[in-house]
């Protein structure tokens, strides 16, 4: 679903991304509220802390704040390749759980899915500038956001993951503040781009953070960060197939480094296991 996420984004230009953003998640966190009446689970989340929807809400927002900022003010590659440090974030940090053993295979692997998304990100070149201090710090930030949400969230696990329908809500609030302070409103003209927020309000922006907290809460963590530097790869194919990037060779190479990665990190799990 996150292998969606830039052709969708890419058909809602020129929406501002907080605004962007706000629409999706009211999209998305609507319609888990509805799934969790049709199911009859409402009361479950007034069982729910409000520390653990702070904490939720931090990590969802906190993360595409820092990331869309950090964009604002250094170039694009750059920051994003920063910011894509989060799976390998994700790996690391998973050795401070106390039910996880870290192996050599798990730091290897994401260190060569991480080479994989660089050559993706980057299209084998950067050009790092002191002018985007600022924001290569804010996508460190954003990189930390998301994998401490990720990891953090394996101490929630009895929390249920309908929880996961407020902090959509709430991150949609809070970007529709952000998106007032900081952009200028533009709506959606074609019906292609409502469609495409639509869909990214359905699955990337959606149904795909409520199965990630499943997946944190009670998958094997270092294969889950790892396998995740195949989103940036799945995306690139996808807007291959769509006709908006061409198949090249750094593609492929990229494809090696990732598959090879996530081989690695699921060969150190069989043996941890």
């Amino acid at each position: 679903m996150w292998a969606l996420l830039a052709l969708f984004t890419v058909k809602t230009v020129p929406l501002p991304p907080f605004q962007l953003t706000s629409m999706a998640f009211a999209i998305g966190g609507t319609l888990g509220l509805c799934w969790i009446v049709v199911r009859g689970d409402v009361r479950s989340l007034s069982k729910v802390s409000w520390k653990v929807y702070a904490f939720g809400t931090g990590g969802v927002f906190g993360y595409h704040f820092f990331y869309f900022s950090a964009l604002r003010l250094a170039p694009a590659a750059e920051a994003g390749l920063i910011a894509y440090l989060w799976p390998l974030l994700i790996v690391l940090l998973s050795g401070l759980l106390p039910e996880e053993r870290l192996k050599s295979g798990h730091i290897v692997g994401a260190l060569t899915g991480f080479a994989g998304a660089a050559i993706i990100v980057t299209q084998g070149g950067t050009r790092f500038e002191a002018s985007g201090a600022l924001g290569y710090v804010l996508a460190l930030l954003c990189a930390f956001t998301w994998s401490s949400y990720s990891v953090m969230s394996r101490r929630f696990g009895l929390t249920p993951t309908s929880s996961v329908a407020v902090f959509c809500l709430a991150t949609s609030v809070l970007s529709g503040i952000a998106h007032v302070g900081l952009e200028t409103t533009i709506w959606p003209v074609e019906p292609t781009a409502w469609l495409a927020v639509i869909g990214l309000g359905v699955g990337p922006v959606g149904l795909a953070f409520f199965v990630w907290d499943v997946g944190v809460k009670h998958g094997d963590i270092q294969i889950l960060g790892v396998a995740s530097y195949a989103a940036p790869l799945l995306s690139t194919f996808v807007l291959v197939v769509a006709g908006i990037a061409d198949m090249t060779l750094a593609l492929l190479l990229a494809s090696v480094f990732i598959t090879l990665g996530a081989v690695l990190a699921a060969r150190a799990s069989r043996s941890k296991a």
